[in-house]
């Protein structure tokens, strides 16, 4: 039955960024669909772990500060460690710093880099070198942006960032294919986040949006639960390389 390729049933994934909003949206999906969770956070994800362990599934949490590399292989350990092996990599987290590009400063620009891009290709990196210990395929799934596809103003080293993150997606996907390693990207539209919450209070600035997007409301983390189960399952076996847009249409105005 169709519905069997997308059961992730004794699955361990992991997943960074995972205390709140998107990623804990996505966390708790991949446990719903089967999964143990290896979360990789710079805050404690108490209400991740609590609403993970009430589906029944494990959860192991990694203390780190994602603008560094140095912490990836007690990541990888600890998954390997809790669970016995790892599956599914979920590269959520990321930063952002808002100043006119004219102004920008170098040690916004690396902070932003390092997370969004840096710290994101070694993990990627990092999980592929054990799937191939493992001697056998995976899932990576990297969350790109609207601004992957469009400039934005005030957010050069993010719309940087984001960018590099769909031709990243594309070049691993080129390499790791072959070895049964999926690597593909989701670009989430305007969603009701924290991040998002001054936009949202604006009511001119979030009437705008509302405008622009034909589904006619701000997504939902829960509205990436769907899009990550798929692209982590089976029934993604043969998707490689590609960007999902999660945006209620945005891209399509």
């Amino acid at each position: 039955m169709v519905l069997d390729n997308f059961t992730l049933d004794g699955k361990v994934a992991l997943v960074t960024g995972c205390n709140t909003g998107l990623g804990q949206a996505m966390a708790v999906a991949l446990a719903e669909a089967g999964c143990d969770i290896v979360g990789l956070n710079f805050s404690e994800p108490t209400e991740t772990r609590e609403q993970i362990q009430a589906l029944g599934r494990g959860f192991e949490n990694v203390h780190a500060d994602l603008k560094k590399t140095d912490a990836i292989p007690a990541v990888i350990e600890a998954a390997v460690s809790a669970f016995g092996k790892l599956d599914i990599l979920v590269n959520n987290a990321g930063t952002i710093r808002r100043t006119d590009a004219i102004d920008f400063s170098e040690q916004d620009w690396d902070d932003v880099l390092n997370v969004n891009l840096r710290t994101v290709f070694f993990l990627c990196q990092a999980a592929a070198q054990q799937f191939q210990r493992q001697n056998r395929g995976g899932k990576i799934i990297n969350i790109a942006s609207m601004l992957s596809f469009q400039g934005g103003i005030r957010v050069p080293a993010y719309t940087a960032s984001k960018s590099a993150i769909v031709g990243l997606t594309k070049a691993l996907a080129n390499e790791w294919a072959k070895a049964g390693v999926n690597v593909n990207a989701i670009a989430p539209g305007y969603m009701a986040t924290s991040n998002t919450q001054a936009l949202r209070d604006d009511k001119e600035r979030s009437a705008e949006i509302l405008g622009r997007i034909p589904a006619g409301r701000w997504g939902m983390p829960e509205d990436l639960k769907g899009p990550v189960v798929f692209l982590a399952s089976g029934a993604a076996d043969y998707v490689n390389g590609y960007t999902v847009a999660v945006d209620g249409g945005w891209l399509a105005r």
